[in-house]
């Protein structure tokens, strides 16, 4: 499973939430949908280098320039580098082949190393990749500039909100992804970690075929509402086979599967009936799970 990329303490995520919420007012960007990135960034004096220099040769030579002449730490990537911010310049850098809705975050993430002084304090230039590069205040800082992104993306409390009005399934995460300008996938996290019901939603890697085991899914992340974690705890699975109450639900040669009846056991040993919901984006398997009884109207209220 994926290394943790968005846990704060109360006072770091306040203060990161000060400054998404400050540049949403810059940018007249509340209620405005899809979320004006654009606006964001142009309110906020950022500019969006072009896509040329972001080939893994000129990105790398245009890093090690700037570290000869300003005679500056740079955080050296390991693996693919998705994009890179120049704190001296007001400048992003973005892998322009990846998919738009990941863009978008990807200009919001490297912002938010722009927006929060203390990153601005510690690192000349930013660089961001598919791996945690330093364990300690890197890390806190990957975790700071997610969740300005996500603050600013789903526009506070707005994407929470809008979600409570429609059905609780896998087709309303979808459906916000283009409401909000968002990827499917950050959408179904935000859908449950924000929501009031129980439910969780389980982020899988494609599926693949073992000669003993059959189709298997290794598990990304597992993202769950408050209220699924007082009745149920955190999953801890780290692959789905058929074996798994889950593994019936896997989207063997479909892109979807309907709502189908799973078991799960609560933090007292009770089973409960719930219903289980599957999206293949190709890039992950979504999963969200929730109890039948979520589905009463106001038995969280």
């Amino acid at each position: 499973m994926k290394t943790d990329d968005s846990s704060l303490d109360p006072e770091e995520l306040r203060v990161v939430q000060l400054a998404a919420r400050r540049a949403l007012d810059r940018a007249s960007g509340w209620g405005v949908y899809p979320t004006p990135i654009g606006d964001v960034l142009t309110a906020a004096n950022i500019k969006v280098a072009t896509a040329s220099i972001f080939d893994p040769r000129r990105i790398m030579e245009y890093l090690i320039g700037k570290a000869e002449s300003t005679a500056v730490a740079v955080r050296s990537a390991i693996s693919k580098m998705f994009g890179a911010a120049d704190t001296l310049d007001n400048t992003i850098h973005i892998d322009h082949t990846v998919r738009e809705s990941k863009q978008n975050f990807l200009k919001l993430h490297e912002a938010g190393h722009l927006e929060l002084p203390s990153h601005r304090k510690i690192f000349r230039i930013f660089q961001d990749c598919e791996k945690t590069l330093d364990p300690d205040i890197s890390d806190l800082f990957e975790r700071e500039a997610n969740n300005f992104a996500r603050f600013v993306m789903f526009q506070g409390e707005g994407y929470r909100d809008m979600a409570a009005d429609h059905p609780l399934s896998i087709r309303t995460p979808m459906k916000l992804a283009g409401k909000f300008g968002a990827s499917i996938y950050a959408s179904c996290r935000e859908f449950a970690r924000t929501n009031r019901r129980a439910c969780a939603v389980y982020v899988l890697e494609p599926i693949t075929y073992h000669p003993e085991t059959g189709p298997r899914a290794e598990v990304r992340r597992i993202e769950i509402s408050t209220s699924f974690a007082r009745q149920f705890g955190r999953p801890a699975e780290t692959v789905i086979t058929r074996k798994h109450s889950l593994g019936r639900v896997l989207p063997i040669g479909r892109k979807m599967t309907k709502a189908t009846p799973v078991s799960m056991t609560d933090l007292n040993g009770q089973a409960h009936e719930c219903l289980a919901e599957v999206c293949d984006t190709t890039f992950n398997v979504l999963i969200l799970v929730y109890p039948k009884k979520a589905l009463v109207p106001n038995v969280f209220a």
